[in-house]
């Protein structure tokens, strides 16, 4: 029977995410986020299968996210001058959680990570705000506070990322615990991951956007 609506868009999710107050480490991986931090499948319900481990920790300083993909058999394709045809993460964060609102405010925020591209050889991962599309105020954030790290290999890749608080307008854990969330995982071999269906304008729309719970 065909759905109008994909069950997963029926459940409005939170998601805790836990504190560590070591990150971001300073010798080997950048994050190195455990289990705990792994955010659950949720395109199981609409019968999608998951390829990308995606986590999320924080701290008082920041935020950090990290994701892995495997089953790829294929080169990567990573330009930072075209982002939107590329492989790799793309993050809707509000610090606000203001979901009762239809157009982005200067909390929402859009970034594009690559796990490569970037640097004279293309081999360094690359972080860039994307605009949000029909925002009615946007902050210009400075992309070169993003931490990164990232590892390519033939069948996959993994990249890492901490975001200070200055990379963000209005993180502030201690008033505002609460932050709207939305990801795609772009994979131009597997397809595309992401938390409610491509159906849905999650773009451009923060109501249709998940809740992640800063738990301590």
């Amino acid at each position: 029977m065909n759905q109008l609506v994909t069950p997963s868009f029926l459940f409005r999710w939170s998601f805790a995410v836990p504190h560590i107050e070591t990150i971001p480490n300073r010798t080997g991986r950048l994050l190195d986020l455990p289990e705990a931090c792994r955010l659950p499948s949720v395109g199981e319900l609409d019968g999608r299968r998951d390829f990308a481990d995606v986590r999320l920790a924080w701290n008082s300083s920041g935020l950090g996210v990290s994701v892995d993909v495997r089953g790829r058999s294929k080169k990567l394709i990573t330009a930072g001058y075209a982002p939107n045809e590329s492989d790799g993460l793309t993050l809707w964060i509000d610090t606000r959680n203001t979901q009762g609102v239809h157009r982005a405010t200067k909390f929402c925020h859009q970034f594009c990570l690559l796990p490569a591209g970037g640097g004279r050889k293309e081999a360094e991962p690359v972080a860039l705000q994307m605009q949000m599309a029909r925002a009615r105020e946007e902050a210009t954030l400075d992309t070169s506070l993003v931490e990164l790290q990232s590892s390519v290999e033939k069948t996959g890749y993994y990249l890492e990322a901490w975001f200070p608080t200055a990379a963000f307008v209005g993180f502030d854990p201690a008033t505002s615990p609460r932050l709207g969330f939305h990801y795609r995982v772009r994979d131009l071999e597997l397809g595309d991951q992401t938390l409610v269906g491509p159906e849905f304008p999650v773009e451009s729309d923060p109501s249709l956007w998940q809740t992640l719970e800063l738990v301590s």
